[in-house]
Parts: structure tokens; C-alpha cells; sequence
């Protein structure tokens, strides 16, 4: 495996990203409005239930809490209303919206990858690089998960710091991360980011353009949509068990397309559709 020129490959895909203001600013705003703003501005509710306009949105999250699962219910047992709302937002509910923030990245990227190849001529000269078939899909992997990952984690420290500071008049104790959020970001993360980045791989390699291959491979955000809407409308929630075993079933997911997308992937088939 010569791991350098695979170094370089990424090396050049990330410097190639970072001047592509098409790629960059989603990845810049997304995580932004996401892990900083949306905590923010949901943590600041209940200090305004006495403000007009503001009465009705306390009592719809309130509406809410009551068809959460009884197992969500109990283990917000022990705070008052307005903390119990806070909890429930910023630790359940934006729980399968912070995993959208890495499938984002690591989609993203990963569709420039070849696509954008084309766009910019300079996938020919890529393919003659000494390198195996799969020494170059490797690389083309880790050049969108990598940054995926970074971003993944640093937007967790923004998010625990902002959630922490501005429910700080509600709470009075400094109350996230907890343990599902861990294992969530430590264990399906990483996983969520390789589902977005083996599927758009995969797609970007056959299509005409980084539009095309980013508008075919945005199925892949369905699963994470799924998830929201199980979580607000009370089917189920975020539960330490329910995130090992989603990371679980990711992370298989992740290894069979791996597995296809190094057997599939040949040089020859994609300078035919150059």
C-alpha cells in the first residue's frame, strides 16, 4: 500500500475543496445554523414564557414532552418543566439533526471527488497517478471522511458550549453532553459520515457533474430524515441502546458498500466515461 501517494491524493483533494466556494460555504453555514445557532436559540426559550408570542411555543414543546416515549419520560424525572424542555431539545430531539452535519461534509466532498474531477479535466491526469485501484479509492474515501470527522467534532465541542452557556438561567448546572451523546459521536458519527461518502463515491464516479452526482446521492439523507421524524412524533428516541445498535447497523452498512465500491471501482471504466 503506498500510503504517500495516497497522503498526496488527499493532500490535493482537501486544497482543491478548500478553494471551491460551491463546497465550501454549505459546509461552513450548515454546521453553523445546526450546532450553534439552533441550540442557542432553543435554549433561550423557556427564560422568555412570559414574553408575548413566545407563551405558545413553551406550550407546544410542552405538548410535546407528553408523547415522548415513558422511557424518555423517566429519565427526565427530577426537573422542572422549563428544564425538562430544555433537555428534551437540546439533547433528544437535535440528536438526529447533528448527524446530518457530518453526513453533510462527508457527502459533499465526497461527490466533488470524481464528479468534480470531470468538471475541472483533470481526472484523466488523476487515473495515470502510480497508484492501485484501490490505493485511489482509499484515498478518494479519506478525503471526504476526514474532514467529515473534523468538522463533526469540533461542532460537538461549539454545541456543548453553547447549549451549556445558554441554558445556563434555566438549568443552573451544566447538564450536556451525557452518555448517549458520546457514543453517538464517537461511535455513529464516524459511521454516518462513511454511509454518506461510500454512497457518494459511488454515484459521483458515474455522473456528468458535482451537481448531478450531489442531487442522485441525496437519498442517502432519507434515513436521517426518518429519524427526526420517529423522534418528534414519539415512535422512539434517542437511547444510549437505540445509538450502539444504529451505529451497528451503519457501520455493516458502511463495510458491504466499501466492499462493492473496491471490487466495482477500475480505472479502465472510469476513463470510458470521460
Amino acid at each position: 500500500m503506498n500510503f504517500r501517494a495516497i497522503g498526496a491524493i488527499v493532500r490535493k483533494d482537501l486544497k482543491v475543496v478548500s478553494q471551491n466556494k460551491g463546497v465550501m460555504i454549505p459546509l461552513i453555514i450548515v454546521p453553523v445554523v445546526m450546532l450553534i445557532l439552533l441550540p442557542g436559540l432553543v435554549a433561550l426559550l423557556p427564560p422568555l414564557q412570559n414574553v408575548p408570542g413566545f407563551d405558545r411555543e413553551i406550550q407546544d414543546l410542552t405538548d410535546l414532552l407528553d408523547q415522548m416515549p415513558p422511557a424518555l419520560q423517566a429519565e427526565l424525572v427530577g426537573y422542572t418543566e422549563l428544564q425538562r424542555i430544555v433537555v428534551l431539545t437540546i439533547v433528544y430531539m437535535l440528536a438526529p439533526m447533528y448527524l446530518m452535519v457530518p453526513l453533510m461534509v462527508a457527502s459533499v466532498i465526497a461527490a466533488d471527488s470524481f464528479a468534480g474531477e470531470k468538471e475541472r479535466g483533470t481526472l484523466e491526469a488523476l487515473v495515470y497517478t502510480p497508484t492501485t485501484d484501490q490505493e485511489l479509492f482509499l484515498a478518494k474515501l479519506l478525503s471526504a471522511w476526514l474532514p467529515a470527522m473534523a468538522v463533526a467534532l469540533v461542532g460537538f465541542v461549539l454545541y456543548s458550549v453553547t447549549a451549556n452557556l445558554a441554558a445556563w438561567p434555566t438549568m443552573g448546572q451544566l447538564f450536556f453532553p451525557n452518555a448517549m451523546w458520546v457514543v453517538l459521536v464517537v461511535w455513529v458519527s464516524p459511521a454516518v459520515a462513511g454511509l454518506g461518502l461510500s454512497t457518494m463515491v459511488l454515484v459521483s464516479s458515474r455522473a456528468q457533474g458535482f451537481q448531478d452526482a450531489y442531487q442522485i446521492g441525496g437519498v442517502v439523507v432519507l434515513p436521517m430524515l426518518l429519524l427526526v421524524i420517529g423522534q418528534a412524533t414519539g415512535v422512539m428516541y434517542f437511547s444510549l441502546g437505540l445509538v450502539v445498535l444504529l451505529g451497528l447497523v451503519l457501520w455493516m452498512i458502511d463495510l458491504v458498500l466499501i466492499w462493492l465500491g473496491g471490487r466495482t471501482f477500475q480505472r479502465d471504466t472510469i476513463l470510458a466515461r470521460l
